[in-house]
């Protein structure tokens, strides 16, 4: 729901199997389906993988040379991938900045795609709930190394499964939203909102895959419990904490939390196959995404190249903290590798999301300073890889050919 969510690319399962195990999940990144669940785990070094971020990266200016290139190089992942609508940002201090949207946002009445539009970025929401976490952390009011059994009664292994390895995804718990359940509870009203109890219970009938630690699995549950310890030792509502710890911090206007399907405009229309057998598409715009903190919330371009930056330099955390979140483990894939909710993709640093009806791709390369959002208006992988991973791959191949953001596909 990195993705499913996670990170980004998949496989694809049966309808009801494969609906919403992506749901706020892009980043599947070391296993077969995005979020991981149900799905191949990859045993990890003890030690992090070589980062690539530490090579000096290659950043082209933005000549109108270069603005053309890139014209041409979206415009034609949209026509192969029949993708509707796709905005991409772009920014580099002294190279200039790139930002543009193509296609439509809504495909029956063609109204343009824009820019200054909200959209639901999926799993892009762990690295707000991981986020904080982390702030509470700095304030010494939970350690990483604590139980989760310390916080939340019932979680399987909960003794030895610690927030850091729910943050790491390594905890081996079952992904709630990859439940068969869950899938048939979900499409039979998708206006339905979860509460975190129901989604547990999807999660805790399945065995733990692996002792903890040992290896990397993505699951939307590691940061569904991680935003209920953050009730717990604050004793608040989430998206309160969120708010008034993170979002006003980081002086994000049009980042928040939805309680159920509410979607503000301005907006894209969001366009999915996951809701039939036969390929058909469906509006999945005003569908309530399941998840909470692990994949609802919504944003725009220009919040999430902020964040893109807070994030990946630590603006909102100490130094020791931020050290420890950027500890990069292996996740089974060439190139990318996972810290405490936020992943390195060839030293892009960030995260994606994907969910019925949208995608997003936020991440920063800190030699160049630069930033990349893309956000689509469909969740159709194409020959097994995200819409948004080939839009990405598309423009990093042309900016920064020695650091291409590309995720392997299983």
């Amino acid at each position: 729901m990195p993705h499913s969510s996670s990170t980004g690319d998949r496989t694809r399962p049966l309808t009801r199997r494969r609906t919403l195990a992506v749901i706020g999940a892009a980043l599947a990144a070391g296993t077969v389906v995005a979020t991981g669940a149900g799905a191949q785990a990859f045993t990890g070094d003890a030690s992090p993988t070589h980062r690539s971020v530490s090579r000096q990266p290659t950043m082209r200016t933005l000549t109108p040379q270069v603005r053309a290139q890139l014209d041409r190089a979206v415009q034609r992942v949209l026509k192969t991938t029949h993708t509707p609508g796709v905005t991409v940002g772009l920014w580099a201090p002294g190279k200039g900045s790139y930002v543009k949207a193509f296609g439509t946002a809504d495909t029956a009445t063609k109204q343009p795609m824009s820019p200054h539009f909200n959209m639901r970025i999926g799993s892009v929401t762990k690295t707000f709930t991981v986020t904080a976490l982390l702030r509470l952390v700095d304030h010494k009011q939970v350690s990483l190394d604590d139980p989760i059994s310390k916080y939340v009664r019932g979680v399987p292994n909960g003794h030895h499964i610690t927030l850091r390895h729910l943050a790491e995804m390594r905890s081996g718990l079952f992904n709630a939203l990859y439940d068969d359940d869950f899938a048939k509870a979900f499409l039979a009203d998708t206006s339905r909102t979860f509460t975190n109890k129901e989604l547990l219970a999807y999660a805790f009938k399945h065995p733990v895959a692996f002792p903890a630690g040992s290896q990397y699995q993505y699951s939307n549950t590691n940061t569904i419990l991680l935003s209920m310890v953050v009730e717990k030792v604050t004793r608040q509502p989430f998206d309160r904490y969120l708010t008034q710890h993170v979002l006003k911090p980081a002086h994000l206007k049009h980042t928040f939390m939805p309680k159920g399907a509410e979607f503000p405009a301005p907006h894209a229309h969001g366009y999915t196959d996951q809701a039939s057998n036969d390929g058909s598409i469906t509006d999945a715009t005003n569908w309530a995404p399941p998840g909470r903190a692990s994949g609802v919330m919504i944003s725009n371009l220009h919040d999430l190249r902020s964040w893109a930056s807070t994030l990946a330099e630590g603006t909102l955390l100490s130094r020791a903290t931020q050290a420890e979140r950027l500890k990069m483990l292996p996740t089974g894939r060439k190139g990318l590798s996972y810290g405490l909710g936020i992943f390195d993709i060839n030293g892009w640093i960030g995260h994606n999301g994907s969910l019925p009806g949208y995608q997003t791709v936020m991440v920063h390369l800190p030699k160049a300073k630069a930033t990349l959002v893309v956000h689509t208006t469909s969740d159709i992988t194409v020959n097994g890889k995200s819409l948004t991973t080939k839009f990405a791959k598309a423009v990093t191949g042309i900016v920064t050919p020695k650091n291409v953001y590309d995720i392997p596909t299983s």
